[in-house]
């Protein structure tokens, strides 16, 4: 019998239409962002109107690549399924395309483990990696770019 993946007991994204493209991109392993329809600037998170105009949204292909902002170790998880896990590194990320996002880092191998703290900087170039939690949903998750 293959080594099965054990199922993922999380909390999974709150689904809206606004922002299935996004999740139906990230299942594709594609990294997309919104951005306002009249100018093509990128923002971040995915909604049906850009902010600051609420002009209509499109689509643009990103590179997923990125610099750490800043970032906190995470020993406690925000809900029960964390219990016993290892510490969790939340960053902000300066993406190359110009929004900030929250992301978790992790290391690129199977099951992307939690980063080490001491491994990270701010400063710090990473890329995205794409997570299969279910069937359904791919998270985004960075890991070291060098």
């Amino acid at each position: 019998m293959a080594d099965e993946k054990p199922a993922y007991n999380k909390p999974l994204p709150d689904l809206r239409p606004e922002d299935k493209t996004f999740w139906d991109a990230m299942k594709e392993h594609r990294f997309i962002l919104p951005c306002e329809a009249a100018t093509g600037k990128p923002f971040w998170y995915p909604r049906k109107y850009a902010p600051g105009t609420l002009g209509e949204t499109s689509w643009m292909d990103a590179s997923g690549e990125g610099t750490v902002y800043t970032y906190s170790t995470h020993f406690i998880g925000p809900s029960k399924s964390y219990k016993g896990d290892p510490p969790h590194i939340v960053a902000l990320i300066d993406l190359a395309e110009g929004p900030r996002m929250m992301s978790i880092l992790v290391k690129d191998e199977a099951g992307f483990p939690s980063l080490d703290a001491e491994d990270v900087t701010i400063g710090m170039k990473v890329k995205i990696v794409f997570d299969d939690v279910t069937d359904e949903i791919t998270m985004p998750k960075f890991t070291p770019a060098g």
